[in-house]
């Protein structure tokens, strides 16, 4: 909003000190992050006060983890403190005629919306047994049904991935070359088709290319065409692939975050670091000379993305103050989908889905912990009559609880492989 409204005091010659600072993308960014960590740690407290009003605490499952009655009444549904750092710095700071913007405003308040249904129908379900007298005990049955929150996952990625495809403001540009590698400026380039820019002094004329590709690693060129799924004379139909794809990512990220958030501060550090790096992937696609030294593709108007980025890291660093051990306040799913969600469509929107195993490694992990414990348990049950277990307890950072080890390192333990994985990452761009 701010943006717009600068826009239009420059458009009609009004000008003040420090107007002209709204106009670099830099300055807002830096605000942005300033402003969702106010919002998280001076705003966070009064919001966090009116939950523990409203009586909206955590029930805890008797699991046989140290600590864990240590946490019953703690506030649960934070996550609307995450969300609205998210949303305020962006709608006053970003430039809301952009198209990566306002899908990333949908992905975070569609995912919040439904991670807040769910967190509602469990405190109504426990206030409905404090009610009638019976001990309440937590299941997974309390809150919105696994397939109503599957539905809203895929419809969710359904728009993503149709608006990243039809949406004529989404390209990847090209630039056109001779038999010679040097750039064509000729009478036929028309602008309609192609578009000229200066680059350090010299015309480059670019084509836009509406191909369905993203960046693979450790591979010369660093790009797959998901067209290439498909036998040649169904190549037309790449989009319903990509589609798919983009469900499925989003689905698991988004269910990934979900499953992690079972510790003070595991979450919420996580997301951080992989804000952190799918900002620095936006920074270098979106600008040519980082994109042509690095061989990646350049993918334009990601500038204003970088702001919604800035805001979400800053959002996240800042509920750490309240959410680290002892939490003060647990995100509850409100928080953990948006979050998952938010990764998941930015790593589709900057062309680094295939980068999400290296740099949501924890996510992976976690996940997958769970489906071996599960299918191993139900295979073993069949087969020898007992169900037997691979880990002391899943998700995987149970398993360390159960070893011994304190939450908080457990938590700042991952972390650190965290950054690892996200270095990784980092490094697989220049990674041949």
């Amino acid at each position: 909003m701010f943006y717009h409204l600068f826009q239009w005091l420059t458009k009609h010659n009004i000008h003040f000190a420090g107007s002209g600072l709204f106009q670099f993308i830099t300055f807002r960014v830096m605000l942005a992050l300033i402003l969702s960590l106010i919002i998280t740690t001076v705003f966070g407290k009064k919001i966090i006060r009116l939950l523990q009003q409203k009586q909206l605490g955590e029930t805890v499952r008797d699991l046989g983890l140290a600590g864990e009655q240590q946490k019953k009444g703690t506030p649960t549904m934070g996550g609307i403190i995450l969300i609205l750092a998210i949303l305020v710095p962006t709608l006053l700071l970003a430039n809301l005629d952009k198209v990566y913007i306002r899908l990333m405003l949908l992905c975070t308040v569609w995912l919040g919306a439904i991670g807040f249904i769910d967190d509602y129908l469990k405190i109504r379900a426990k206030r409905r047994a404090s009610e009638k007298g019976v001990e309440f005990k937590k299941s997974n049955d309390d809150g919105l049904a696994g397939r109503f929150k599957i539905f809203g996952q895929v419809m969710l990625g359904i728009i993503v991935g149709a608006t990243l495809y039809f949406n004529p403001n989404v390209v990847v540009k090209r630039e056109v070359l001779n038999t010679n590698n040097q750039t064509i400026l000729n009478q036929n380039t028309s602008h309609t088709q192609y578009d000229t820019i200066t680059v350090d002094g010299k015309k480059r004329v670019f084509t836009n290319a509406k191909t369905v590709i993203t960046t693979i690693p450790f591979v010369k060129g660093h790009e797959f065409n998901y067209a290439k799924l498909l036998p040649a004379s169904l190549q037309d139909y790449a989009y319903v692939v990509y589609i798919l794809i983009v469900i499925f990512i989003v689905t698991a990220v988004s269910n990934g975050a979900n499953i992690t958030d079972g510790l003070d501060g595991l979450a919420t550090g996580v997301s951080a670091i992989i804000g952190v790096c799918l900002g620095i992937f936006a920074y270098v696609s979106g600008n040519i000379k980082f994109a042509e030294y690095l061989n990646i593709m350049y993918i334009p108007n990601l500038g204003e993305l970088s702001i919604f980025i800035a805001a979400f890291v800053g959002a996240c660093i800042g509920f750490l103050w309240y959410n680290s051990y002892p939490a003060q306040v647990f995100m509850g799913d409100t928080g953990s989908l948006a979050l998952g969600g938010i990764i998941a469509a930015l790593a589709i929107i900057v062309r680094k889905e295939l980068l999400i195993p290296i740099f949501c490694m924890v996510f992976l992990v976690e996940n997958l912990s769970v489906l071996i414990q599960v299918s191993y348990f139900k295979y073993t049950k069949r087969k020898y009559g007992e169900g037997r277990r691979v880990f002391l307890m899943s998700p995987l950072h149970h398993h360390y609880q159960k070893r011994g080890f304190h939450e908080s390192k457990i938590a700042v333990r991952f972390w650190i492989v965290t950054i690892l994985c996200v270095a990784m990452a980092i490094v697989t761009l220049k990674l041949r």
